[in-house]
């Protein structure tokens, strides 16, 4: 199936000269491009161009969750009949396995599963081995160990409606596949046997699979709803995916544990050589256990660590990633998105990675084959991609002298469809910074725009949130405006999904301020915002750098009043450059607006829906009345009743990004299971 980009405008401005140009490049097999676009230009819609006409299984690396879930969402609007799929880390909270030797205290890998982004992962790598006419946006983590595709693609299964099958045989492929078998009511990457009939939960796509038998030969096959149960399709065959990626091969479990016991037996004389009896015990213990759940149930917490044994890679391999996944594809594209970040943020996981793990090695946690459970290293990522296309509005030395030595070079994109020019800069004296500001906030409310403001660290930036909403009645009057000026601060502890929210809500007018660290610089669509305030723009180091600044600047870059803000009581090296550059593109900007006789218009984008969150807000309102029950009054088994109830309410609240409400619902859960001891 070929791609086809739906959308309501065509190219403009310098767009149709990027997209010939890096189409060109890419056509006459030039490995590697730069895409220098400036914020407001349309790099996704130039990226969407690109796509069709090239018509490959697109790859698109983002740095960050929030800028992944952005450009994942805009990308399924211009592709919906086309495979758009997400994969980024799928832990709402991760505590990695570690040990601190110096106050002897071993920390158990400890994380919370996001049911909904699982299921997007899986559902990414089942469409790549479905399917040519796929995009995944995904960010750093698609570096990270995986699972064998080969191992994967082995347990997917095929059922055509007409042929004979062994029910028994399909039951027990499901179990290797890791799918649960329960009684009633399957539930995400679970099955139900009733009869004649097996009903599988699929792990990666929102429906169940309807397999009824007539003897041996399947007789119906459906697609059903998996919350209402209505059918959603006949179907004539149906691959079922399995529900993890990491699948183990039993045909391989006598080589593996071979050589698990082999390795296992020399740690254990490595470790009392080095007079660590303690740690020699430990180890055998564990790998011991591990061992004897793997044969039993073919998982075990923690299996990928032992993933090199199963994958057949030798110490030292590099693991099995996403690449992998599209590498079985005859020519695949990768866009690199903010490459001035992400290029930088693949290059330093490895090691991060392996100096946790030395520490478990050392000290009997692991077996040294943990090593081999880890993300790619540089060289090895660069070795396994494709033609690769770098986009940025602040491109980096190494991918500006890779493109050019491999024949590429730099496409330039700065003018904006609407001939909106780059922001003007002024520069403010620190002193006062904080009452200046939020004048200029109170200014732009009376007229309905929004503001960003950027701090150099978490606390300030809670700070100067807390500072405006504790003074609100008192600058709403000084300042004359109707209500108080609403504000939210935004940085790293506040989950991935909960930012799509501020930043929703910023646009939408629930809030008129945000102000954040440095997650407001790259890649934030905002038409809205009509002022960019840098704080303490002086401080030179990364969140002030010249890359930096630019960067934040182009937040204001979509409305023809907006304008930037830089309190600072000295003019740096970075500042200069930065003012010098905005001020260079300026002046290219406004040149073609007078040579085409266009007059600048503020970009006007419609709200999109969140990630899962169809109807949400009428969803919201559907609060159960759970508080109210009388738990005396109900026999065990309406309490169980109840908790199955609960459970699916929790897991659509938190589809919703209700989490809140989530809380709410499991602390009431371990309520009612108590109540039945």
């Amino acid at each position: 199936m070929k791609f086809k980009l739906k959308s309501n405008y065509s190219p403009k401005g310098d767009q149709p000269k990027a997209i010939e140009k890096l189409f060109r490049g890419l056509e006459s097999g030039v490995s590697d491009q730069v895409l220098l676009g400036v914020t407001g230009s349309g790099k996704t819609f130039t990226m969407a161009n690109l796509i069709t006409k090239l018509n490959r299984p697109t790859l698109v690396i983002s740095h960050n969750k929030t800028l992944a879930a952005q450009l994942y969402r805009e990308f399924k609007d211009y592709f919906p009949d086309n495979a758009v799929c997400y994969f980024v880390s799928y832990y709402d909270y991760y505590q990695p396995e570690a040990y601190i030797p110096h106050t002897d205290t071993y920390i158990e890998k400890e994380v919370d599963i996001n049911e909904e982004i699982d299921r997007l992962r899986l559902a990414a790598t089942s469409s790549l081995l479905e399917r040519n006419d796929v995009i995944v946006v995904a960010s750093v983590s698609c570096i990270y160990n995986l699972g064998s595709p080969k191992d994967y693609e082995k347990h997917v299964i095929l059922i055509d409606k007409g042929k004979k099958y062994e029910r028994d045989e399909i039951v027990r492929q499901l179990v290797e596949m890791q799918y649960e078998r329960v009684k009633s009511n399957p539930e995400r990457g679970q099955f139900i046997i009733s009869g004649e009939v097996v009903m599988v939960n699929s792990s990666y796509a929102n429906f169940i699979i309807k397999i009824e038998f007539d003897g041996e030969v399947v007789s119906e096959l459906k697609r059903l709803n998996n919350v209402t149960g209505e059918k959603i399709s006949d179907e004539t065959s149906v691959f079922i995916y399995p529900s993890k990626h990491y699948m183990t091969n039993r045909d391989v479990f006598k080589d593996a544990f071979r050589q698990i016991d082999n390795d296992l037996a020399r740690q254990i004389k490595a470790l009392r050589v080095k007079g660590k009896n303690l740690e020699a015990y430990r180890l055998e213990r564990k790998v011991r256990y591990d061992m004897e759940m793997i044969n039993e149930l073919g998982y075990v917490k923690g299996i990928e660590n032992y993933s090199r044994y199963f994958d057949g890679r030798k110490p030292g391999d590099p693991p099995y990633t996403l690449l992998d996944y599209f590498g079985g594809k005859k020519d695949w594209l990768l866009f690199i998105d903010e490459s001035h970040m992400s290029i930088p943020q693949i290059r330093g996981m490895y090691e991060g990675d392996r100096s946790r793990k030395k520490t478990l090695v050392d000290y009997g946690f692991r077996l040294p084959s943990a090593h081999d459970n880890r993300p790619l290293r540089f060289d090895e990522f660069i070795e396994r991609i494709g033609q690769t296309v770098y986009v940025s509005a602040t491109p980096a030395v190494w991918e500006i002298k890779r493109s050019l030595k491999n024949g590429g070079g730099i496409v330039e994109q700065l003018i904006r469809p609407t001939g909106v020019v780059d922001p003007g800069v002024v520069v403010r004296k620190c002193e006062g910074q904080i009452k200046d500001l939020v004048g200029e906030v109170a200014k732009r409310k009376k007229r309905g725009e929004r503001a960003l403001a950027t701090t150099l660290t978490k606390k300030m930036a809670e700070t100067l949130s807390n500072y405006l909403n504790e003074h609100g009645e008192e600058i709403r009057e000084k300042f004359g405006l109707d209500e108080a000026i609403k504000v939210h601060y935004l940085h790293s502890e506040i989950n991935t999904l909960e930012r799509v929210d501020i930043l929703d809500a910023l646009r939408s007018g629930g809030y008129d301020f945000v102000v954040g660290v440095n997650l407001l610089r790259e890649g934030l669509d905002l038409p809205e915002v009509t002022l960019v305030a840098i704080l303490d723009a002086d401080k030179e180091g990364f969140l002030r750098s010249e890359t930096s600044l630019v960067q934040t600047m182009g937040r204001a870059a979509r409305s023809t009043k907006s304008k930037v803000i830089l309190y600072a009581d000295k003019m740096t090296g970075s500042m200069d450059r930065a003012i010098g550059e905005v001020k260079r593109r300026r002046k290219i900007q406004t040149d073609y607006n007078k040579r085409m006789g266009i007059t600048a218009k503020s970009i006007v984008k419609p709200l999109q829906e969140g990630l899962g969150r169809e109807k949400r807000e009428e969803e919201k309102k559907k609060e159960s009345n759970f508080e109210k029950i009388n738990l005396d009054g109900l026999t065990p088994e309406d309490k169980r009743k109840l908790i199955r109830k609960l459970n699916k309410e929790m897991r659509q609240m938190a589809k919703l990004l209700d989490f809140e409400r989530a809380v709410e619902i499991r602390d009431y859960i371990d309520r009612v299971e108590k109540s039945l001891c």
